[in-house]
Parts: C-alpha cells; sequence; structure tokens
C-alpha cells in the first residue's frame, strides 16, 4: 500500500485519487516561482548558517507563536521581550504543545518541513523532542544546508522580497552581480508606512522619502514616491504591495494637497485619514498603469490587535485579527480610471473568504487587469485552499488567478507550501475530470499552468 504521506491532500475517492496521482506526478518536480513573499534578501547575500532550531522554526513564526500564546505561553519565556531565543527550552515548551497544532495550517507546515527538509519522519513529542532538535541542528550545521544551497535544492527560480521604499536594495544588487549565486531575487515596493498619516511614524517617514527635493509639498511627495519606485523597477522589481485594513479608492481632486498638510501636522480626523489612504491608493494604481509595477492589494487584517502586546513585543507576534472586507464599490474608482489599461495588472487577495465568489471573481472576470490573488495568510491552509477553487473557478475559471502565492517568512516552509497548492490542484481537477466538467488532457495543461505559466504572466515574469 502506498504510504499514507504520499497521498497527502488527494481525494479519497480511488478513481479520483489515481487521477490526482498522475497529474501532482507531472508538476511535483517542476521550479518554484515565488512572487510575493518576506524572506530577507540579506540571508541569502551573506549566506550565514542557521545555529538554532527554535528561532528558525518556532520564535520567528508568528502563525507558531500566537497558537502557543493561546495555550497559555508567555511571550517573555520565548525571549520576544529581548530578541533572544529560549533555545533548547523554548523547543521543550514548544512540543509539550504540540498536541495544540494538530489539524491546524501550522502543524501542517512544520510536520511537513521537518519530513521534507530534515527528514524527520516520527511525530514530535516529549519522549523524542530533544532527539529531534539535536538532529535538526547537526543538519543545520552541513553545509548543504546554508541558505544558499537550500535555495538550489528547493528549486526555487525566482523568489519576491517586501521591501521599504528608502531600501538602498543593495543586498539583492549583490546577489545580482554574484556569479556563484543562479537564483532570482526580486524586490517588492511596499510603501504603507509612507501612505498612512495614522502610522505612528508618518511624518518621519515622509520628511526621509522628500528629503532630496528639499521639500515636503504634495508634489514633491509624489515625484518621490514615482523616483523610488524606479530605483526598485531597475533592481528588478515587478511588483508594489499594498497592506491596508479598511479597503477604499477615491480621489480628492484639487483637495489632496491641502490633505497631505494637514497630515504632516498630525491634523486630520480618522475619516479624512481614510479618505487620503483611499486617494494615495487611487495614485498607486495610476502609478502602476504608468510605471508597469503589477499592483498587490492585501486588505482586511487589523494589525497588532492587542495594544500592550505591541508596544512590549513589536509587530508581527501573531495577533494579526481579519477583518470582514468589500471589494466591489470600495475598487471602483480605482477601476473606472485604471481597470481597463492595457497592461495594468492588479492582484486582490483577501482574508474574508465571503468575498471570493461574490465579489472578487464577478470583478476578475469582467476587467482584463484584475487578477485574484491566492489563499492569503489564515486562508493559506488545505481546507481553506480547496474552497477557494470552489468559491473562484466556476465564475472566473482558472486563468484569472494568480497562481500560488506562498507569502512567507518562513524560508524552509517554501517548498512544501507549493507542495500542498500542486496537491489541492492536482486533487480539484481530479474531481473535474471525473464528473465529466473537464477533459482529462486539459487538466494537465491546467496544473503545468497554474506553477508555471500562470504566475509569469501575472507578475509579468
Amino acid at each position: 500500500m502506498t504510504d499514507f504521506n504520499e497521498d497527502r491532500l488527494l481525494p479519497v475517492d480511488p478513481t479520483a485519487r489515481a487521477i490526482a496521482r498522475d497529474l501532482y506526478a507531472s508538476v511535483r518536480e517542476l521550479p518554484i516561482i515565488s512572487p510575493h513573499g518576506h524572506v530577507d534578501a540579506g540571508m541569502l547575500r551573506r549566506d550565514d548558517a542557521w545555529t538554532d532550531p527554535t528561532q528558525l522554526l518556532i520564535t520567528s513564526d508568528h502563525y507558531v507563536t500566537r497558537l502557543l500564546h493561546a495555550g497559555g505561553v508567555t511571550y517573555e519565556s520565548l525571549g520576544l521581550d529581548a530578541g533572544r531565543s529560549p533555545g533548547i527550552e523554548g523547543w521543550r515548551t514548544f512540543v509539550d504543545h504540540w498536541p495544540s497544532f494538530a489539524g491546524t495550517a501550522s502543524g501542517y507546515w512544520i510536520e511537513q518541513t521537518l519530513r521534507a527538509v530534515f527528514g524527520i519522519e516520527e511525530s514530535l513529542s516529549s519522549e523524542n523532542g530533544d532527539a529531534v532538535y539535536a538532529r535538526i541542528a547537526q543538519r543545520l550545521a552541513d553545509p548543504s544546508f546554508a541558505p544558499r544551497a537550500l535555495f538550489d535544492a528547493f528549486g526555487i527560480e525566482a523568489l519576491a522580497t517586501t521591501d521599504d521604499p528608502l531600501d538602498d536594495l543593495g543586498d539583492h544588487a549583490a546577489l545580482a552581480a554574484d556569479p556563484s549565486f543562479g537564483g532570482r531575487v526580486m524586490p517588492t515596493f511596499r510603501p504603507d508606512r509612507y501612505l498612512d498619516p495614522e502610522g505612528a511614524d508618518f511624518e518621519e517617514a515622509v520628511t526621509a522619502l522628500t528629503a532630496r527635493a528639499g521639500a515636503t509639498t504634495f508634489a514633491a511627495y509624489l515625484e518621490a514616491l514615482r523616483a523610488r519606485r524606479e530605483h526598485f523597477i531597475a533592481h528588478g522589481a515587478v511588483s508594489a504591495d499594498h497592506g491596508v485594513a479598511e479597503l477604499l479608492t477615491t480621489d480628492l481632486a484639487d483637495d489632496a494637497p491641502a490633505f497631505f498638510d494637514r497630515a504632516l501636522r498630525g491634523n486630520l480626523s480618522p475619516y479624512e485619514s481614510q479618505l487620503f489612504r483611499g486617494h494615495m491608493l487611487l495614485e498607486m494604481g495610476r502609478m502602476s498603469a504608468r510605471d508597469g509595477l503589477v499592483m498587490t492589494i492585501h486588505p482586511g487584517v487589523r494589525r497588532n490587535h492587542h495594544t500592550a502586546a505591541y508596544e512590549r513585543f513589536g509587530a508581527d507576534r501573531g495577533h494579526d485579527i481579519p477583518l470582514a472586507t468589500r471589494f466591489t464599490d470600495e475598487l471602483r474608482p480605482l477601476l473606472q480610471e485604471v481597470g481597463l489599461v492595457p497592461g495594468m495588472h492588479i492582484v486582490l487577495f483577501a482574508v474574508d473568504e465571503t468575498t471570493y465568489s461574490r465579489e472578487i471573481a464577478p470583478l476578475a472576470g469582467f476587467y482584463p487587469s484584475v487578477f485574484i490573488g491566492a489563499p492569503w495568510w489564515f486562508l493559506d491552509a488545505p481546507d481553506a485552499g480547496m474552497r477557494f477553487r470552489e468559491a473562484v473557478t466556476e465564475t472566473a475559471g482558472f486563468t484569472r488567478n494568480s497562481g500560488f502565492i506562498d507569502d512567507t517568512r518562513a524560508f524552509l516552509s517554501i517548498p512544501v507550501r507549493h507542495d500542498m497548492s500542486r496537491r489541492l490542484d492536482a486533487a480539484f481537477l481530479a474531481r473535474l475530470v471525473v464528473q465529466g466538467r473537464v477533459r482529462p488532457e486539459a487538466a494537465f495543461r491546467i496544473i503545468h499552468d497554474q506553477v508555471d505559466a500562470q504566475p509569469r504572466k501575472v507578475f509579468k515574469l
């Protein structure tokens, strides 16, 4: 009998499973294209070996620390208040709480990472936790587990990072110029802190952005953003990413300069700040229509939900919570203006599942510029991934989505995340073949396109 793990996520029905196995086998070894993520380019430039399994797999992953915190583990005990790793003691704490991860996406990622990357087949337990830690530490000391070696071993062809507009992108330039590194690492323009008047450092960020212009006028502000986008494009960027809580696009027209001046003085009401963010998202769309950067929009998350935890431990600690999100009217001003511009690409992501079939798929089914982003954050999980396919395919088909986006900081999880997506696509297509809704030869073409041609097309690679 085939090992259970070899058929993970594939259909239970024997007929569909056989078809899914063939579909998955045809794409299993294809290169990984990762056009949106959060891996540090400096890690690859320095190529320093990892030495601490706990920091690598546990305390740096807010998917993991949030569930530990929910189970009563304090962030202090994980060293998150002092920027230190608790080492093997933190690993033991994680192993003690391992049953809490059963059935979760985090549990799946970790188990498959241990299996696929480190060759650890047995389930974690208090009896074997220390031995597993020692095995991981031993493997990390091997030169074949250095970041660049794993980049090659994982079969990564292209990897996008996420970067501040004022980053000099020196790490990207060094990688591009290094003949010993054959991969493609692309920066992504992420201007959120420069567009949000309610951000803690908005005035400081804008002042730094416009410093070369010698003025902080609205015109200088827009020109500085355009110039930084050009800098990113010159270093290989293909997209600009926008993370907003409440999605809105609006045109303040001649009132925009006055809003900007008041924003710098901290003089906008919450509603006016929302209008300014909406105007600047429209401005970002206008710039993408001109310079060709793909516009990705990640809305609908209330970041740093617990204020005291944020103030003590900082951002990305696991208390970012999804919001209900709407797209249809909120994006209309943007789509009215640039939605039909040739070459404009807008990728819409959601953590509100109700929007997929109601709004995002219908938008992508009309506007040639709109593509459906892969399930993101809380939804990049096996069951949610299958629900996503069911929600959007009947309305928009397969050609209107982005291809898989791993959107991860956890470098070691990249191959297992892409493997999950390929398995889910194989399972979904096998069902359509059995039901007579897609011909077998079409299913093979579709799954290859989802892994390769679709992300290349959407992100202009």
